[in-house]
């Protein structure tokens, strides 16, 4: 393979053993100047040290970015507004954290002149597809280095053993039960003993949750204040965007609340099994659209319901930077101006749970909703109108069980129905 040309290259850093050997393999490989990139958005690893390690091990300079505001105010709460989970289950913790930290690498390497990115994402996986779709809708003419789709390594023994021989500064063994990435929003596990659908998980696997079974016997009811679809206060107490998410991912935590075991169907086309710790952002995602209940018109409700399913495709395959996802928002920023009000919400031993909810844009009627006595509503008017529904069931249904049990001829059902 013919190697590019590249005079300066912003690898996206995270000092572990991966992007340690890539930043010392790039520059050799490529002969050009290396730049550390590190995004902190919420994945509570130590980064201090960090800059001093990258020198260590051959970047030019490296930057540490703190992007956990951005991340939950500009990515995670629209994602949320827009009641977005993929595959019924996964709310998209992952997904949703690529665009931001692939936005910030295209900026720093305009800012340094660079002509070249880098990221440690593998060639089976989602990674690569959502930092490389950023960084050609931000900035097509940066030359793109995957490793893993390039070296000869084959996996983390290959690494380590470079590693020792470059003398490259890590701290890394062989074995390694399954991997973990976490930000704000979640934790996710995958790999390793976990690629066995059948293995069961270990307790001692978590971090941010409690087993139900360990959560507490008392359950904690939370009120939720939301305006124009975002969280904006809990218990009354206001808070930032980041620091609502962090305090709910504490409480939820407490209570169990936010672990899903899944399988899921990745971009390429493979099934990988995934465990996940959400507790925030599960408790946020009910309260929202228990909220929307209220104050969406049905049409409207059941079109957004429909076009979160889009949206949440849309997220997971990394299209976040596309006319078709701004679009959407648009779509989802419109009927959020309604989404205002309080929900109360339940948490016991793993659940959360909708009690309550008011809002002053309802559109909730006790009087058109009660069975008691009322003179707001003709009860028998719904005659006319279940009539008038069933048009298409009454003239075609009996025709149609008929014509598949062989009993009539086509010609032969328009003739008996028309006749």
């Amino acid at each position: 393979m013919k190697v590019p040309e590249i005079k300066k290259l912003v690898l996206a850093y995270s000092g572990g053993l991966d992007t340690s050997v890539i930043l010392h393999w790039a520059k050799k490989t490529y002969k050009c100047e290396v730049i550390a990139y590190c995004a902190d958005i919420g994945q509570e690893e130590e980064l201090t040290g960090l800059e001093e390690k990258a020198a260590r091990t051959g970047a030019s300079k490296c930057y540490v970015e703190d992007l956990r505001a951005e991340f939950v105010s500009e990515y995670v709460f629209p994602m949320l507004r827009a009641s977005a989970v993929y595959e019924m289950r996964y709310l998209l913790g992952t997904s949703i954290a690529r665009p931001l930290i692939a936005k910030r690498q295209v900026e720093i390497a305009q800012k340094e002149g660079a002509d070249a990115v880098a990221h440690g994402a593998t060639g089976k996986g989602n990674d690569q597809v959502r930092f490389e779709l950023t960084f050609m809708a931000l900035k097509p003419d940066l030359k793109i280095v995957a490793p893993w789709r390039t070296w000869d390594f084959k996996g983390r023994e290959d690494l380590i053993r470079y590693a020792k021989e470059e003398n490259i500064p890590v701290t890394a063994s062989a074995e390694k039960p399954y991997s973990m990435d976490r930000n704000a929003l979640h934790i996710s596990y995958e790999g390793g003993v976990l690629e066995d659908p059948w293995h069961e998980y270990k307790e001692d696997m978590f971090i941010l949750t409690k087993s139900a079974d360990q959560a507490p016997d008392k359950a904690e009811i939370l009120e939720i204040e939301f305006v124009n679809g975002n969280a904006v206060a809990v218990n009354g107490k206001k808070m930032a965007p980041f620091e609502l998410l962090m305090h709910l991912n504490k409480v939820g935590g407490e209570h169990g609340v936010g672990r899903v075991d899944i399988v899921e169907n990745r971009l390429v086309g493979i099934k990988s099994r995934g465990v996940y710790e959400t507790p925030g952002g599960t408790i946020l995602h009910i309260a929202h659209r228990d909220l929307e209940s209220i104050t969406l018109e049905r049409n409207l409700q059941h079109l957004k319901d429909e076009l979160s399913l889009k949206y949440a495709r849309l997220v997971y395959n990394g299209q976040w930077f596309t006319p078709e996802r701004e679009a959407l928002q648009a779509f989802v920023d419109q009927t959020n101006r309604a989404v205002n009000g309080t929900v109360k919400v339940k948490l016991y031993k793993g659940s959360a749970q909708v009690i309550a909810r008011k809002s002053p844009n309802s559109l909730y009627s006790a009087a058109l909703a009660s069975f008691e006595k009322e003179n707001v509503y003709n009860q028998f008017d719904a005659e006319g109108f279940i009539k008038l529904f069933a048009l298409t069931a009454r003239n075609s249904y009996s025709d149609y069980k008929k014509l598949i049990a062989g009993q009539h001829d086509v010609a032969g059902l328009v003739a008996d129905r028309d006749g």
